[in-house]
C-alpha cells in the first residue's frame, strides 16, 4: 500500500491525487498510520494525516484540489455523512477488501413497530466520494470483492511469498481421529461441511445452516470429547517444547465459541494448574534489565476474548478490559514472556502477526477465506522456524485444500502433511546411519555420563575423517531436525529413533561449535543430551570448545590453557579448536595492529588450506599431528608478537604504528634508522590520541582532515619516507583510524 501510494503520487497522469487509506480495525489503522506518517519524504507529500473523526475528514477535504494522504477507518462513514468531494482525482485504497469494504447492499430488519432499512459502511463511503477510484487489497478475494472493486489487477500468491522468503510453508497434522469418540459424530461433521458448500443466500438455507452450526457445537463441546482434546493437546504441546521443536513455545488454540473455549480452558488448567501461575518468564530464560521492564507477570495460558455482561464473574474478570487485551497482545508478541498459549475464538485470527508463533491448533469449523487467514497466523518468518504447523482437531483438511486452490495458485493436490516430515526424518536417519555404520555408539546410549561424553567426542572426531563426509553429515542432520520439529509428537517415530536423532544432533552441535560458534541445535535437544553437554564444560579436553565463544573469558595464551589443548587426543577436533582459537585471537589482534594481524591471518589460511588438501588425500595421524603442531606454533608466535613491544621500550599501541612504518620501508625498499622509527611511532600515537578524544571523531571529516595534515607534517619532520609515496601516508592514516576504532 505504501509503494502504491508513492507510485500514484509520483505519477504525471494522476496529477497529484488525494489518497484515502481505509481499514476496518483500529489496530490496523494505527499500524498503517505509524508507517505512513514516518514515510512522508518517500511518499512525496508532507500532508499525511490520521483522521480522528468524520468531521475532521470533511474539514481536510473541503477546498483541497490535489495531494494529501489520509488514513481512516470505514466505520467513520455513516448515513449522516454528507458529500465529502465530487472530485475524480481521489483514490480510495481499502485494506482487507473482503469484509466491511464491500457491503453495499440494503439490509431489511422487520421489527414489531416498523420495517428498518440499513446499508453497510461501504455504501456510505461510495456515496460521500462518488467519483473516486476504489482499489482493494486482500489476501482472500471473495465474490463481493470482485463485484465492488473489479477484476484482479495483480496478485502475489502464497507460493511466491514462500519462494521469496516473505513467509514460510505450512504443514498439516490431522488429529481429529484421535479425539472423536463416536464415528456417527464424524459423519455429522462431514455433512455440515457439505452443507456449507451448498450454502446460498436464501432464508431457508441460512436457517438450515444455523441448525447445522448448533448441532456442530453440541458435538464439539461434548465434555468427554473436550477432555480427550485437552489431554492430546497438552501431550502434543509439551512434547514439542521438550524436543525444542518450537521457536518460543508460542501457540494458538482456536475454539468454536466462547463457552466451549471457557470449558476447554478449565479442563486444561485442571490438568496443568501450574499454567495458571503468573510469572515474568520461564525459569531457564535469561532476562536483562530491559526485559524486566517490558515483561509483565502473566499466566502461561490465557483466554483472549471480549467480555460479555452476562459472563460469570470469574470469566468476566479473567478476560479483562480493552487495555488489558492490548497488554495481552504485547506480552504474547514478546518471545521471552511467560504467556505462551492463547485460546481464541475470533480474535487474533486476522491481521495478528507474531513471528515466533509456529503452531496453531484448530477445533473450530472454518472455511473459505477465513480459513486461509487463520492458518496464515503461523506462516511468518522467524529465525529457527522452518515451517508453520497446523494441528487439526475437527477435520478441516478437505476444506483447507479447497480454500488453497481457490485463493492461491497452490499447485499441489493437497497441503503438505506431517507424514511427509516423518518420511524425511526416517530417510535422513538411514542416510546418517550409513555414515556411522563403522562407528560403535553403544556407550552413548548405555554408558556412564563420562563414557557417553567420550563417545560423543569420538563421534565428532569420526565424522571429520573427510571433508566430504563432514559436509554431508551436517546437511543431513539439519534437514532431519527441521522435519523432526514438525512431527516430534508422531507415534510413527519410535523411542529408539528419537534417541539416535538426539545423538546425531548432539554431534552436529559440538562440530558446529568447533567451527562457527554457538550451535543452533543446543536449544533443540532433549533434556538428557543438553544436561550431558553442559556437563562437558566441566570435563577435561573438550571444554575449550564451549569456552571459545565470541567473548573468551580466559587467557588463551597461558601455558595452562595450551597444556589442556595439547592433552586432547582427537586430532581433527584439536585442529578445529586451534583453528577457531587462532581466528579469534588474530581478529582481536588485527583491531589494534592491522598490518601484523593481516600477516598472521594469511599464515593461518595457508595452514588450513594445506590441512584441507591433505585431508582429501590421507587420514594418517602423523599428517593430522603435523597440522596441529603448525597451528600450535602459529599460536605461540602470535603470543610472542603480542608481547614483542616490551623489549623495544614502547607500548602495545605504539608497536602497531612501528609495524606499519617498518612494513612500508620493506615494501618500498628504503632504509630508515631504527631509533628514529621508534620515536616516530610514539609521536604518531600522541597525535592520534589528541585528535580522537571526541566520541564522534571517526564520522567528522574536519577532525579526520586535521589528523591527516598533522600526520603528514610529523612524518615530514622525521623525513619519513625518504622517497615520495602517497600510499605510505594512506597506510599510516588507515592504521590510525583502525587503532582508534577498536582500542577505545
Amino acid at each position: 500500500m505504501l509503494f502504491l501510494t508513492r507510485m500514484l503520487m509520483k505519477s504525471k497522469e494522476f496529477h497529484s491525487p488525494t489518497i484515502i487509506l481505509i481499514t476496518d480495525r483500529t489496530d490496523l489503522d494505527d499500524q498503517l498510520s505509524k508507517l505512513f506518517i514516518n514515510s512522508k519524504v518517500y511518499i512525496g507529500d508532507d500532508t499525511v494525516v490520521d483522521i480522528s473523526s468524520r468531521n475532521k475528514l470533511g474539514e481536510e477535504l473541503q477546498g483541497r484540489e490535489s495531494g494529501g494522504v489520509y488514513l481512516t477507518t470505514i466505520q467513520k462513514f455513516t448515513e449522516d455523512l454528507q458529500l465529502l468531494t465530487n472530485r475524480s482525482n481521489v483514490i480510495c485504497i481499502s485494506d482487507e477488501a473482503h469484509r466491511s469494504q464491500i457491503n453495499l447492499d440494503q439490509k431489511v430488519n422487520i421489527k414489531d413497530t416498523c420495517v428498518e432499512r440499513k446499508y453497510g459502511f461501504a455504501k456510505y463511503l461510495h456515496d460521500s466520494l462518488p467519483n473516486a477510484t476504489y482499489v482493494g487489497f486482500t489476501g482472500t478475494p471473495v465474490d463481493g470483492t470482485i463485484e465492488v472493486f473489479g477484476s484482479v489487477v495483480d496478485s502475489y500468491t502464497m507460493i511466491e511469498s514462500v519462494r521469496d522468503g516473505i513467509t514460510v510453508n505450512l504443514v498439516y497434522d490431522g488429529r481429529a481421529a484421535k479425539v472423536m469418540l463416536d464415528k456417527q459424530k464424524v459423519c455429522q461433521i462431514e455433512k455440515y461441511y457439505e452443507q456449507c458448500e451448498r450454502e446460498g443466500a436464501n432464508e431457508h438455507q441460512i436457517e438450515e445452516s444455523q441448525k447445522a452450526v448448533a448441532k456442530m457445537e453440541v458435538i464439539i463441546g461434548d465434555p468427554d470429547r473436550l477432555q480427550e482434546v485437552a489431554e492430546d493437546f497438552i501431550r502434543h504441546y509439551e512434547n514439542r517444547v521438550a524436543e525444542g521443536a518450537t521457536v518460543a513455545g508460542k501457540a494458538l488454540f482456536v475454539c468454536s465459541n466462547r463457552y466451549i473455549a471457557y470449558d476447554f480452558y478449565k479442563i486444561v488448567i485442571g490438568l496443568r494448574p501450574e499454567w495458571a501461575e503468573k510469572k515474568l518468564s520461564d525459569e531457564d530464560v535469561i532476562l536483562d534489565a530491559e526485559d524486566k521492564k517490558e515483561l509483565k507477570p502473566m499466566e502461561k495460558i490465557k483466554l483472549v476474548m471480549t467480555r460479555n455482561k452476562d459472563d460469570e464473574k470469574t470469566l468476566f474478570d479473567m478476560l479483562g478490559t480493552k487495555d488489558d487485551r492490548k497488554e495481552f497482545d504485547r506480552q504474547f508478541k514478546n518471545p521471552k514472556s511467560n504467556f505462551k498459549i492463547a485460546i481464541v475464538v475470533d480474535m487474533w485470527l486476522t491481521g495478528f502477526d507474531v513471528p515466533q508463533l509456529d503452531t496453531i491448533y484448530i477445533d473450530k469449523p472454518i472455511q473459505q477465506h477465513t480459513l486461509i487467514q487463520t492458518i496464515s497466523r503461523v506462516n511468518r518468518v522467524c529465525k529457527g522456524k522452518d515451517k508453520g504447523l497446523i494441528v487439526d482437531y475437527i477435520g478441516i483438511k478437505k476444506n483447507m485444500n479447497v480454500a488453497l486452490k481457490k485463493y492461491t495458485n497452490f499447485e499441489c493436490e493437497e497441503f503438505e502433511g506431517v507424514e511427509q516430515s516423518v518420511n524425511i526424518v526416517k530417510d535422513q536417519l538411514e542416510v546418517i546411519g550409513q555414515m556411522f555404520h563403522k562407528f560403535d555408539s553403544k556407550d552413548f546410549f548405555e554408558g556412564s555420563p563420562k563414557e557417553q561424553l567420550d563417545c560423543l567426542n569420538r563421534a565428532v572426531e569420526y565424522i571429520q575423517l573427510s571433508e566430504e563426509m563432514e559436509t554431508r553429515f551436517m546437511a543431513a542432520v539439519k534437514r532431519m531436525k527441521q522435519a523432526f520439529n514438525l512431527c516430534s509428537s508422531s507415534e510413527k517415530i519410535s523411542d529408539e529413533e528419537k534417541d539416535y536423532i538426539h545423538f546425531y544432533c548432539a554431534v552436529r552441535s559440538v562440530l558446529f561449535k568447533l567451527t562457527k560458534g554457538d550451535a543452533p541445535d543446543i536449544s533443540q535437544m532433549n533434556a538428557r543430551v543438553r544436561e550431558m553437554l553442559e556437563g562437558a564444560i566441566q570435563s577435561d579436553g573438550i571444554e575449550e570448545l564451549f569456552e571459545t565463544g565470541k567473548h573468551i573469558s580466559v587467557d588463551i595464551f597461558s601455558d595452562e590453557y595450551m597444556g589442556r589443548i595439547n592433552a586432547i587426543q582427537l586430532p581433527n577436533t584439536k585442529i578445529k579448536i586451534l583453528q577457531r582459537l587462532l581466528s579469534y585471537a588474530i581478529s582481536e589482534f588485527k583491531k589494534v595492529n592491522k598490518i601484523k594481524g593481516v600477516e598472521f591471518a594469511d599464515r593461518l589460511k595457508r595452514v588450513v588450506d594445506a590441512y584441507n588438501n591433505r585431508r582429501r588425500e590421507s587420514y594418517a595421524n602423523e599428517v593430522l599431528d603435523d597440522v596441529a603442531e603448525q597451528l600450535a606454533i602459529l599460536l605461540e608466535e602470535l603470543k610472542c608478537e603480542k608481547d614483542s613491544f616490551k623489549k623495544m621500550g614502547i607500548d602495545y599501541e605504539e608497536k602497531a604504528f612501528y609495524d606499519i612504518l617498518k612494513a612500508m620501508a620493506k615494501k618500498y625498499e628504503f632504509e630508515y634508522p631504527e631509533d628514529k622509527m621508534i620515536e616516530l611511532s610514539k609521536r604518531i600515537k600522541v597525535i592520534v590520541d589528541d585528535k580522537s578524544q571526541y566520541a564522534d571523531w571517526s564520522t567528522r571529516d574536519d577532525i579526520k582532515a586535521d589528523l591527516q595534515v598533522d600526520l603528514i607534517l610529523l612524518m615530514d619532520e622525521f623525513d619519513y619516507p625518504p622517497v615520495t609515496r602517497d600510499d605510505v601516508y594512506e597506510e599510516v592514516l588507515e592504521q590510525a583510524e583502525n587503532f582508534k576504532k577498536y582500542a577505545e
